[in-house]
């Protein structure tokens, strides 16, 4: 039962029309009817802040609105709200398939609660930078009119014994009390597997925290963590996720692809799409982006209105050239 500062909460929101704070509130009784063994309960009043949230389902014409993080939050959690969806990136097929499925579960969260199940929540995605890792949180979040919340490691991660758990524990109930998505970006700092780092005790202790509340969480969040450096990370966090999904660099016809969507609004002439592809293999889905900046920026500097195969191959090279140094073979 909630308890009477909860009941006042829920009152005094309701009467300020402040909507995000009654949610909170609201989402507060669900979360702790759950830890009484209330599990019926406690999907009833998830599923009625679900419908009032929305409207209509998770893609209603109302998004939920964003309860800016305050006090202590605010220093570790920075919010904002995606517009961005799966269709604006260039995928492997198996992949956007796997991402699909996250958004359809979470579409039909409540059908999936209501039989004792629950959709994919926790997101582990591992790969080299610049494959799209960061780009698919704010995708899933736009895909699902959600708020995008990241961690803020600047903030979460201090020198004082047992501060960062703390902070992990605010992020957690914030997940409870906002539902939304919540990015672990570069998971390898808190996450790394207990042994490597000279301060041996807080990593295991942060480890140690995460784990705990992470296999506690019920939240209808959805967590995720990004690392470029799996082979760093705790072996014991491998089974708290529901998924592992892998980025890897783009292969030729994902490379034409991109290049084709980021000059959709200019005019080209005489580009060999297959030449630069080709020359491009190698490079991750940011570094093509950078070059194909490069080369509108060439033909906006040098007046032109058109752009060659030229200013696309110079800024293919380019971007070779800033990684590794050598211009290599072209």
């Amino acid at each position: 039962m909630p308890t009477a500062d909860q009941i006042k909460a829920l009152l005094a929101s309701h009467a300020d029309g402040d909507e995000a704070q009654f949610f909170a509130v609201a989402m507060q009784i669900a979360a702790a009817e759950a830890r009484q063994g209330h599990g019926k309960v406690a999907e009833e009043l998830r599923a009625l802040i679900d419908k009032a949230k929305t409207k209509g389902g998770v893609r209603g014409t109302t998004p939920i609105p964003i309860a800016k993080p305050r006090g202590e939050l605010a220093d570790i959690l920075s919010a904002s709200y995606p517009k961005t969806k799966l269709s604006d990136m260039v995928l492997a097929e198996a992949l956007e398939k796997r991402l699909s499925r996250v958004v359809r579960e979470h579409v039909a969260i409540r059908s999936i609660r209501s039989k004792g199940l629950s959709p994919r929540r926790k997101l582990l995605l591992v790969g080299k930078p610049g494959t799209g890792k960061t780009l698919t949180a704010s995708a899933l979040a736009g895909e699902l009119g959600l708020p995008l919340f990241v961690v803020r490691l600047d903030g979460l991660i201090t020198k004082f014994m047992g501060e960062t758990s703390a902070k992990l524990r605010l992020i957690f109930d914030a997940m409870d009390q906002t539902r939304g998505v919540y990015l672990f970006d570069e998971f390898d700092s808190i996450g790394s597997e207990r042994g490597f780092s000279n301060d041996v005790g807080e990593i295991r202790r942060i480890v140690n925290s995460f784990l705990q509340m992470v296999e506690l969480d019920e939240s209808d969040s959805l967590v995720i963590a990004a690392t470029n450096h799996i082979d760093l990370l705790d072996q014991a966090l491998f089974r708290r996720f529901d998924d592992i999904i892998e980025f890897d660099l783009p292969d030729q016809e994902r490379i034409k692809s991109l290049l084709r969507s980021r000059l959709a609004g200019f005019k080209t002439k005489g580009v060999r799409w297959a030449e630069v592809a080709k020359t491009a293999l190698g490079l991750s889905y940011a570094e093509v982006v950078r070059a194909t900046e490069d080369a509108i920026k060439t033909v906006l500097i040098e007046d032109r209105d058109t752009i060659s195969n030229a200013d696309l191959m110079a800024g293919v090279r380019e971007r070779r050239y800033t990684l590794t140094g050598s211009k290599g073979d072209f």
